[in-house]
């Protein structure tokens, strides 16, 4: 018995039917948008750190 049918063996005993269904995370991206720019309203996560936020602030005032 090759190691192709030892891990199909288990496969079988398993029961495993294959690859678990794909699950869409937009909702929950879309729901972790807490905090808004009250400069040019863009919205990011609430994980932000204030250093990226004054980064990415910066940065849009550069490229105006």
């Amino acid at each position: 018995m090759g190691n192709g049918a030892k891990a199909q063996q288990k496969r079988d005993r398993k029961g495993d039917a294959g690859p678990k269904e794909a699950k869409s995370q937009l909702k929950a991206n879309a729901a972790a948008q807490t905090i808004k720019c009250k400069t040019c309203f863009q919205t990011f996560q609430g994980t932000t750190s204030r250093k990226m936020l004054t980064d990415t602030h910066q940065q849009a005032q550069q490229r105006l």
